[in-house]
């Protein structure tokens, strides 16, 4: 079952797509967008963790600029679109809107939540990592993680970092610091795929690999089984 709920923040609220497991949820997981919004990769995915028993939560974080925005990468002008939605977006509001969602979640009765992230979601994961309260954090090829290094210290829960070896948008120079910025850090772990490109775990996707995905999703499976129940 799934259905759009209304997540409060201050004053106003945004919409999110929430999952619901058939059983009693094991935890919750927010599942963060890339730069299209929650479209059907997004909610597949959510619909995805809820089947493990997960009560997942995809929000929306482009609600400032416009509501309940659903993009695909299959047009030069969704591309365009998408664009200058990731150039307007606050990293730091949108941080706060991470932590509304895990707040809901945990009215809903989750004692414990981890967020999953991809592209835009996947550097959002990382900041979620150093600035909320989740207990979980799993970041699939995020860009810009490289600039938040300085933050990494404050990483509190068991963080997974995938990143695509072959990935346009996040460099080897870039690569090479996030694997080595994170290397000492007790709860943060890098994952590099060889010869994965950008979004090699988007549904349908063009650089979608299954191998490579399922790799990447047992990973945070296996992490989320750990710590989240």
């Amino acid at each position: 079952m799934n259905e759009t709920v209304q997540i409060p923040i201050g004053d106003d609220y945004f919409d999110g797509y929430l999952a619901h497991p058939k059983g009693a949820p094991k935890a919750g997981v927010v599942v963060i967008q890339e730069i299209f919004g929650v479209n059907g990769d997004i909610k597949q995915t959510a619909d995805w963790l809820a089947d493990e028993g997960y009560l997942a939560l995809a929000p929306d974080l482009f609600w400032r600029q416009e509501r309940n925005v659903s993009l695909t990468d299959g047009s030069e002008a969704e591309w365009q679109k998408a664009l200058a939605l990731m150039n307007g977006y606050g990293g730091d509001e949108g941080v706060g809107d991470i932590q509304a969602a895990i707040d809901y979640l945990r009215a809903r009765g989750c004692a414990k939540i981890g967020t999953i992230g991809f592209c835009l979601g996947g550097r959002m994961v990382f900041l979620a990592a150093c600035r909320t309260n989740a207990d979980a954090h799993a970041s699939y090829y995020g860009v810009g993680i490289e600039g938040l290094l300085g933050e990494a210290e404050n990483i509190t829960a068991p963080t997974l970092v995938h990143i695509a070896a072959e990935d346009e948008f996040v460099p080897k120079p870039a690569q090479a610091a996030i694997k080595d910025g994170l290397a000492a850090h007790e709860l943060a772990q890098a994952h590099i795929y060889d010869g994965q490109d950008h979004a090699f775990a988007r549904h349908n996707g063009m650089h979608y690999d299954a191998a490579a995905a399922a790799l990447a999703h047992g990973r945070t499976l296996d992490l989320f089984q750990k710590a989240l129940g």
